[in-house]
């Protein structure tokens, strides 16, 4: 089943890199007490992921915070040390954008957010989307209706939402 307006954020396990290395972080860490804006590419330096969605996450991420979001989080089913060096190679950190990693796909999958892309010799990645969980309680979810394109999951789409 899909995570819809009103569902919680289902318990799991992401990762993020450090700059002591790779650390796991459980969803309750992400999201319990907080107001958080999540993004999800289906893949790291793929074309529209790195040329359009993240730098429109980059751009919009200090703003959220005016708007009372606490974290802007970007997923993708990518493993860690991808996620780690797509954070360097836009600068998605130093604006206040924390990439998490989901490298088998479990936390998308319990999304039901899951995008099959084995016919591109891609495996199975994540649905383009972005939502608003509150205090572990989606808010708000825009999914897209292709994933080669960034529109309304795009970073000023979701904040001209909140």
């Amino acid at each position: 089943m899909r995570i819809q307006i009103g569902s919680p954020i289902p318990a799991g396990k992401l990762k993020i890199m450090t700059d002591k290395g790779p650390v796991d972080k459980t969803t309750e860490e992400l999201f319990a007490g907080k107001r958080v804006a999540l993004f999800a590419v289906p893949g790291a330096f793929t074309p529209t992921c790195h040329a359009t969605h993240m730098p429109s996450i980059v751009a919009a991420a200090r703003k959220f915070a005016e708007k009372g979001v606490d974290a802007v989080y970007c997923l993708s089913v990518n493993d860690v040390y991808v996620m780690g060096a797509w954070d360097k190679a836009t600068g998605a950190s130093q604006a206040g954008v924390t990439c998490l990693a989901d490298g088998s796909a479990a936390f998308t999958r319990d999304l039901g957010l899951e995008l099959d892309l084995t016919a591109y010799g891609m495996g199975l990645r994540s649905k383009r989307f972005a939502m608003v969980i509150d205090h572990g309680k989606v808010t708000h979810l825009e999914i897209e209706a292709n994933a080669g394109e960034a529109t309304c999951s795009r970073g000023d789409s979701l904040l001209s939402q909140i």
